[in-house]
């Protein structure tokens, strides 16, 4: 059990250093001259042709018909139930199509640097909303989630978390557009949040491939109407750029494809806060390959206030029954 344990951990860790360098890319990217919507829908597309190959390769035994016995061979389209339905499509915005216009839209105003270190407050803000809703709702998804207690390192490592990100908004250097891109960088990280809240229990009950292309799928039906003020023919121009598709196969075949599956089973396996809680060494390996290759640098309040960042994350992370002081709705 250790050892299955272990390996899950390290699956984490490398999702995560594949994820800190997307950063990276997508400035790229956007620096290349395609906008945030279309790198999003490019690369879920990639991602998306993909996880059907698995899907027929699968065939999603693991769903029994209702005769109880396995589907061997075939594909299923839809979930059991429409609330299941709704629920794929409500993580389908939040770590896809929002998600990402947020995080995307981000790095055109501000540093890759910069977003990666608000970003990875989502597991600071996944506790949060977990201690929340399991105090107002008592359902399969509540059951699922980590017990989150309300003590002094989720609220020290939440106060040191904000008042780094309070740093890093407002450090006295920034021009409005910078504010713009940051404000948005934790939009990204609310979005996660909420994908974090629900994605593990219906990987749980559907699989990682299932519950992937389901997310995959609702992502790209909703970026559609962000797709149609750009001209064909500017948009095929740039995508002639040689920068331009070693770039995306990396973010649509690795990072997409690859990485959500692995990272969904992750959450199913860990936890919503353990696998989460990753998430904080992601600007490291952001700020590392943002320096090699784009040439970023921090300033004094913004170095003051990753660092802050980090150190509330991975307090808030520790928190546990030993610290607890107010105990959860239903429990004994």
């Amino acid at each position: 059990m250790a050892r299955s344990k272990f390996i899950y951990h390290l699956l984490a860790l490398a999702v995560v250093a594949v994820w800190g360098v997307t950063f990276v890319c997508t400035k790229v990217l956007i620096s290349a001259g395609l906008r945030p919507a279309e790198i999003f829908a490019i690369r879920f597309t990639l991602a998306y042709l993909g996880i059907w190959g698995l899907s027929l390769v699968q065939g999603h035994p693991s769903f029994a018909g209702r005769s109880g016995s396995p589907r061997s061979g075939r594909v299923r389209l839809w979930s059991r139930s429409w609330q299941d339905e709704l629920m794929f499509v409500f993580l389908g915005v939040s770590g896809g199509s929002f998600y990402f216009l947020t995080e995307n839209t981000a790095l055109a105003y501000t540093q890759a640097s910069n977003t990666s270190f608000l970003v990875c407050s989502a597991p600071l803000i996944t506790a949060l909303l977990i201690l929340l809703y399991r105090r107002l709702r008592h359902d399969r998804y509540s059951d699922a989630m980590e017990d989150i207690r309300l003590g002094f390192p989720l609220i020290g490592g939440t106060l040191l978390a904000f008042g780094g990100m309070a740093l890093m908004l407002f450090d006295g250097t920034r021009v409005q557009v910078s504010l713009r891109g940051d404000l948005l960088a934790i939009g990204a990280a609310v979005c996660w949040a909420f994908y974090s809240l629900f994605m593990g229990k219906m990987t749980d009950d559907y699989g990682a491939v299932f519950a992937t292309r389901k997310v995959f799928a609702y992502g790209l039906l909703t970026i559609l109407p962000f797709l149609l003020s750009r001209d064909p023919q500017e948009l095929l121009a740039v995508l002639r750029q040689p920068a331009i598709w070693p770039n995306l196969l990396f973010l649509g075949l690795c990072a997409s494809l690859a990485c959500f599956v692995v990272w969904n089973l992750v959450m199913s396996r860990l936890g919503n806060i353990t696998a989460t809680n990753y998430v904080y060494l992601n600007p490291v390996f952001t700020l590392i390959s943002a320096m090699i290759f784009l040439g970023e640098r921090l300033t004094p309040a913004g170095a003051i206030g990753s660092a802050l960042i980090l150190a509330g994350v991975i307090l808030a992370g520790r928190q546990g029954q030993k610290h607890a002081i107010l105990p959860l709705a239903g429990e004994k």
